[in-house]
């Protein structure tokens, strides 16, 4: 009686321990969707790209970057549904409706959306996200969808790693300015190094003139001319970014959760 007692307890202890890291199993490998793609404007290979580059990107920055697409808002503004849609799903990389960055695109309307929660927005204010939706307009527009989302998760997680605050296109942050700038540092030390280790010459242009007879016998000036070139001014008063046929600049806002946001809003 005893054993079988034992024997039942050991089965019942066995079954615990094969749910419990059946469980783990499942939630250790759990990936959080990122791409939702309800515009049909990507192909299953495409998708599973840029879910696999923006969970990369994402644990690197502790933000979700988020790619969704729509034909329909259910009537919303482009900017509401956004807001709508991250406090439904909860999103948010750290917890739900936390760190994250998300692109919208409002195929009927040929719209635009991004917006930036918590981490999201202090990294991508308003105005970081109206230099990514710029840099993605053109290729939105050829309706090359691939390489705009691929650009907008690459830029974003670019961006996020420069201080907040500080112009993220200011050139001493570009790698070919970092380049030139190395190469010329390296020429000035390697040539200085090399100035300093050959011998100096004491012998000069004086050495073999005798001061005492040498001397200017005559010197003239001749004035000629002066000529002075005017060039017409041209005033540019257009102060949109290019790359974006969108005028609208939508900034940030408050979710119905109580969510703050930044945000850039325009039409490609």
């Amino acid at each position: 009686m005893k054993r079988r007692f034992r024997g039942y307890i050991f089965i019942i202890l066995f079954i615990i321990f094969i749910n419990l890291s059946v469980s783990m199993v499942l939630a250790s490998s759990k990936v959080n969707k990122r791409v939702y793609d309800f515009a049909n404007l990507l192909n299953v290979d495409e998708i599973e790209k840029l879910e696999e580059l923006s969970q990369k990107y994402s644990a690197k920055r502790d933000t979700d970057f988020i790619i969704l697409t729509t034909y329909d808002t259910d009537g919303k503004d482009i900017v509401e549904y956004t807001e709508d849609f991250y406090d439904d799903n909860a999103l948010g990389y750290d917890k739900p409706c936390g760190n994250a960055v998300i692109l919208t695109i409002d195929m009927n309307n040929r719209g635009i959306y991004l917006a930036g929660f918590y981490k999201g927005e202090e990294y991508l204010d308003d105005y970081r996200l109206d230099l990514i939706r710029d840099n993605i307009a053109l290729d939105l527009s050829n309706g090359d969808f691939y390489k705009a989302f691929e650009k907008f998760i690459k830029t974003s997680y670019k961006y996020m790693g420069i201080k907040p605050g500080v112009d993220p296109d200011n050139i001493l942050f570009k790698t070919s300015f970092q380049v030139v700038m190395s190469l010329i540092i390296a020429g000035i030390v390697v040539g200085s190094m090399a100035y300093n280790s050959a011998g100096r010459s004491t012998v000069y242009e004086g050495t073999y003139r005798d001061f005492s007879t040498s001397k200017i016998i005559n010197r003239r000036d001749i004035y000629l001319r002066t000529s002075v070139t005017k060039h017409k001014r041209v005033s540019n008063n257009n102060n949109n970014r290019g790359g974006s046929s969108g005028i609208s600049r939508g900034g940030g806002g408050i979710t119905k959760g109580g969510h703050s946001h930044s945000g850039s809003k325009g039409n490609f």
